[in-house]
């Protein structure tokens, strides 16, 4: 039993780091008031370019994680024309850019040959003599290149949210756009630039799925992580680190499907593979019960709004 707890425990955070990220990216996006349901789209562009790059330079991680993020980065300016310069619909953008990524990768993959096409992709690395503690050896310290970059990440982005001018500016140009466009600050450059740099983060998600896991391009790899990432970014009310959290929770759900089937439990395919969703839904239905009675969660302001300089009162 305690073996199976640690080989468990070991993978998780494997299994959490696409849903920390993706669900990170959508947060940096929507402080800035622009509602972004793409991530299943950026998840699909980042894994298609990690996958693509590792098989055409070779396997460079680093290669293959910048060239998912700029994918993905590339891809969402699609998205922040639609979504801010032209005003679309920002629900339907999002969904636009789902159905436009889903076709675009599955093309690209079938005609490059790179589908189901194996890859070296990440190893782990042991930390020396930490590596080789009892217990907590393997669930700490014989992790792969970007688990261990993930704290360091949400820092980064926490400490730019919270503690910075360019923060600061980006909060208020999803709070009120109005007041900060009055203050000085261009909303249209800020919105274009968390569309940007979000989608680019949760292309690096994406990369990961297909170097680091999968270790491989298959069509529609992504499995709705994208949407579960959605309802982690509510479930977090807009905060990095309640996202991190979320995500633990689920990649702990997915890290255990495949121990149950490895030691030969008979629970039925279909009802591990629906355990996700359903605590989706479940994390959906607390957040909704849990709503602030002043404000709506931390939710910006001005999310799903266009802002038209011309139209400021």
């Amino acid at each position: 039993m305690i073996e199976f707890l640690v080989n468990w425990a070991a993978n998780v955070p494997a299994f959490a780091v696409p849903f920390a990220l993706a669900a990170l990216g959508l947060i940096v996006t929507e402080k800035s008031g622009v509602l972004s349901l793409g991530a299943e789209g950026y998840l699909l562009m980042g894994a298609l370019a990690g996958a693509g790059a590792s098989i055409v330079i070779g396997d460079h991680a680093l290669v293959a994680f910048a060239a998912g993020a700029l994918a993905a980065a590339a891809l969402s300016l699609v998205f922040a024309l639609m979504a801010v310069t032209l005003r679309v619909n920002q629900v339907v953008a999002g969904l636009v850019m789902v159905f436009l990524a889903q076709g675009l990768t599955g093309l690209i993959g079938t005609q490059q040959g790179w589908t189901n096409r194996p890859i070296a992709g990440l190893d782990r690395i042991p930390l020396g003599p930490l590596a080789d503690f009892p217990v907590l050896g393997p669930i700490l310290f014989r992790q792969d290149m970007l688990v261990y970059l993930t704290l360091p990440i949400f820092f980064g982005v926490a400490y730019l949210l919270s503690r910075t001018m360019v923060g600061l500016r980006l909060r208020a140009v999803g709070d009120a756009p109005e007041a900060a466009d009055a203050a000085g600050t261009s909303v249209a450059v800020y919105r274009y630039g968390a569309i940007v740099a979000g989608a680019a983060i949760v292309g690096l998600a994406g990369a990961y799925l297909s170097v680091g896991v999968a270790k491989m391009w298959v069509e529609g790899m992504s499995g709705g992580r994208g949407w579960i990432a959605v309802a982690l970014v509510i479930f977090s009310r807009w905060q990095p680190w309640r996202a991190l959290a979320g995500a633990v929770l689920f990649g702990g759900i997915e890290a255990l499907i495949p121990r149950i089937a490895a030691v030969g439990l008979q629970v039925p395919q279909y009802f591990m593979l629906m355990t996700p969703y359903v605590a989706t839904l479940a994390v959906m239905v607390y957040a909704n019960l849990n709503k602030s009675t002043e404000r709506r969660f931390d939710e910006p302001r001005g999310l799903g709004q266009p802002y038209l300089r011309e139209e400021r009162r």
